[in-house]
């Protein structure tokens, strides 16, 4: 039976936000929600819905991009047990990750709040991927990738806030390598030598 995914899309999108993956993605059972009120919510509610969701359906992979991506890390750090892999897309953990002439509205200036303990307790292995010329700001995506115990971290070059549209051959085979295969065994670690 196939891996579930399911795709958290954008703020002020839909799931054809995800256009570009769709065919990429097909071995998965993918769930694609549609989050109707997101004017009226603040990422924790949406998480709460996404949890809310995964424990009728089940544990599943978790893909997000932009505010789906801060909704993916929400979920996790209220129930790791319903996350498997989880891909986070030009996504902040904290408000002040974003660059500073990004035009953000008042829930992106005071949402979300989390911290590198929070971080630091989701045993899910988690894929950081971000364009080199992101709203996301470099160091903040690096940031994350160390506070996560588990995590990898992609740079997608020549990019933007848009990668998954602007590189999608490049951003699908890593995604699906990702959630497909386990870890290579590196020949000289330094953050995983045990």
């Amino acid at each position: 039976m196939a891996d579930s995914l399911v795709l958290l899309h954008p703020g002020g999108a839909d799931p054809s936000a995800f256009g570009p993956q769709f065919d990429a993605l097909a071995d998965f059972a993918l769930h694609a929600p549609h989050r109707t009120n997101q004017a009226t919510q603040d990422h924790t509610e949406m998480a709460l819905e996404t949890v809310e969701f995964l424990d009728r359906t089940g544990p599943a992979h978790l893909l997000g991009c932009s505010d789906g991506a801060t909704i993916a890390l929400l979920t996790a750090v209220l129930r790791p047990d319903l996350v498997r892999r989880l891909v986070v897309v030009c996504g902040v953990y904290h408000h002040n990750g974003w660059d500073p002439a990004t035009e953000l509205t008042p829930m992106h200036r005071r949402s979300p709040a989390l911290t590198g303990t929070d971080l630091g307790k989701l045993p899910n292995r988690t894929l950081v991927m971000i364009g080199d010329d992101d709203e996301v700001t470099l160091e903040h995506a690096t940031a994350m990738y160390r506070a996560l115990p588990n995590a990898e971290l992609a740079v997608v070059p020549g990019t933007s806030h848009g990668l998954l549209h602007e590189k999608p051959a490049l951003c699908n085979a890593m995604i699906v390598d990702f959630l497909s295969n386990d870890p290579v065994e590196t020949y000289a670690p330094i953050r995983r030598r045990m």
